[in-house]
């Protein structure tokens, strides 16, 4: 059996030009990046602005487990699968980060014969965009501390500066730092510390930008301090804005590839959905809705994080409407979820796999609970029992829900026919989506329907320092934020432990972060972490190039 580099190495690429073209993208409306990727112009969008939308497939998973559920595979292989059947179809995904793929998740760009290609350049550099936006980002806190140095005229108290800096890898030991240090010319001596890239506010205001206008307003709304009487102090007060700007004005242009079967793949800004909103930027989006009749993205980790987010947050600023969803699992992650440990899961186990298929089920009422209907997509694995399978498809039933067994991996877009047929079926079926909560609401009732409705908490719990960030943020007039919540991935509630469908648990809000510019505030549950660890063998150490540039160890 082929691994994903030798499957994706083997792939004969069509230019990117020639994939544009389905769409009916000219070359003209195209920046080569080579000859396999390309940003696509903004002249592009002045022409189709005005075109009718297509139809608006999300793809969500159940709680992420080690033994993989396929959500990105999945996104790919069902493109692939509605290209075969003769549909205009793109697909959109996140840029990976360097810190998962030097870490231990690895690459983020499918697997099998359900690929973006060229993998390798995706899953490292790609177009820059990344680096684009922590130069941007770190611009801002270069500027803010020297303001500071050069007389602090805005008299921004050190001790209250909100702002640290990014970078994209996993270092825990710059979680906490001390700058400053040296004496006089060094700088002001403070606190701070680093997030990792995806977590910044500036890849947020990135991916929910639609022009460069936009983006320098965001960017300006950036709260980096507050002064010593406790006024707000923002990046269009240090008149930051445009400088950043300049920096990210060829990353907030999509990037578009190709799948291992020529289908268009916009590939474009790279949030976490368990520390930020988790979805591909707004501008591939809008892209790809006008180019296709079917348009397939994904958001990150489970359907409670990625999707409440792309819904309440990237759907409500963009003004989308989803046609449907669908939500990913395995048989074997749902055993997981009962109990089973990952080494016993190739043994038939109905009853562990009866005891995790609550964690499927939340899920899937979930996503209904936002008026959309849901397709559930089975990645089959060669120990799946007909006993087990036959479960799923009876659970599942009985929600009303369709389920289709998918061999998207091994088979590519024939392997996912089953699951293109039954989505589009799905697209055609009543359609209520709304909401689940108000703006106007306040940011408890806000935090609090998320806890109950999507994480079934019995209640929410407030820290001191939670409560005294939700005053802040009423002081500022800003309590019409959107809210994206900071959550573990490893289970629907703030605690990682708390495997398949925990219920009656107390979530407790640790902090609330102000992303105003992003448009959303970010209450901080759990011991959840803006810059991840390093795990005892990272991913780092079993990477390697040869002489003649050939990558080996990255998937």
């Amino acid at each position: 059996m082929l691994s994903d580099i030798e499957i994706a190495r083997s792939a004969k690429l069509k230019p990117i030009v020639e994939v544009a073209s389905q769409l009916g993208i000219g070359e003209d409306e195209l920046e080569l990046y080579g000859k396999y990727k390309a940003k696509v112009t903004y002249s592009l969008w002045d022409r189709i602005k005005d075109c009718q939308d297509g139809k608006l497939i999300l793809v969500t998973a159940i709680t992420p487990t080690p033994a993989g559920e396929g959500k990105t595979t999945t996104t790919v292989g069902l493109g692939q699968g509605l290209a075969k059947l003769g549909k205009r179809v793109s697909i959109a995904l996140r840029e990976p980060s360097l810190g998962p793929s030097f870490g231990v998740k690895g690459g983020a760009a499918g697997g099998g014969y359900s690929q973006v290609v060229p993998m390798e350049e995706i899953n490292l550099h790609f177009t820059g965009d990344l680096h684009a936006i922590t130069a941007a980002h770190n611009l801002l806190a270069a500027l803010l501390d020297n303001h500071i140095q050069q007389g602090n005229v805005l008299n921004i108290d050190p001790r209250r500066i909100v702002f640290r800096r990014v970078m994209d890898l996993n270092e825990r030991a710059l979680r906490n730092v001390i700058i400053g240090l040296g004496g006089k010319a060094n700088g002001v001596p403070r606190e701070s510390g680093f997030d990792i890239t995806v977590a910044s506010e500036v890849m947020a205001i990135l991916c929910l930008s639609g022009s460069i206008r936009e983006l320098k307003e965001r960017l300006s709304q950036i709260v980096v301090g507050y002064t010593y009487e406790g006024m707000a102090v923002t990046a269009g007060d240090l008149n930051a804005q445009g400088s950043m700007a300049v920096l990210l004005k060829d990353a907030l242009k999509p990037n578009l590839v190709q799948t291992l079967e020529h289908v268009p793949a916009f590939v474009h800004g790279g949030p976490f959905a368990n520390i930020a909103h988790g979805c591909n930027s707004l501008q591939a989006t809008k892209y790809g809705l006008k180019l296709s009749d079917y348009f397939i993205t994904e958001a990150g980790f489970g359907a409670d994080l990625g999707a409440e987010k792309f819904f309440d947050i990237k759907c409500r600023i963009g003004g989308l409407r989803p046609s449907a969803v669908v939500i990913v699992a395995t048989v074997r992650a749902l055993k997981m979820h009962g109990g089973v440990a990952k080494s016993e899961l190739t043994k038939e186990n109905v009853e562990a796999l009866g005891k995790g298929i609550p964690n499927l089920e939340k899920h899937i009422e979930n996503m209904q609970s936002f008026g959309l209907p849901v397709v559930v997509a089975i990645n089959r694995f060669p120990t799946d029992t007909e006993l087990e399978l036959a479960l799923v498809e009876e659970r599942c039933s009985a929600l009303g829900v369709s389920v289709s067994l998918s061999e998207i991996w091994a088979k590519g877009g024939e392997g996912g026919l089953d699951l293109a047929k039954r989505v589009m079926e799905a697209t055609e079926k009543p359609n209520t989506f709304h909401y689940l909560y108000k703006e106007t609401e306040s940011p408890k009732v806000k935090i609090e329907k998320i806890a109950k409705e999507m994480y079934g908490a019995k209640s929410v719990a407030y820290t001191a320092q939670a409560e005294k960030d939700l005053e802040e943020i009423h002081r500022l007039g800003k309590d019409e934020l959107l809210v994206c919540m900071a959550k573990t991935q490893a289970s629907i509630s703030d605690n990682p432990s708390l495997i398949g469908r925990p219920e009656g648990f107390e979530l407790t809000v640790r902090e609330v972060r102000l992303s105003a510019g992003a448009g959303f505030m970010i209450p901080i549950t759990g011991s959840i972490m803006t810059m991840p660890g390093l795990p005892k063998v990272p991913a780092a150490m079993k990477i390697d190039v040869d002489d003649e540039g050939n990558i080996t160890g990255l998937f």
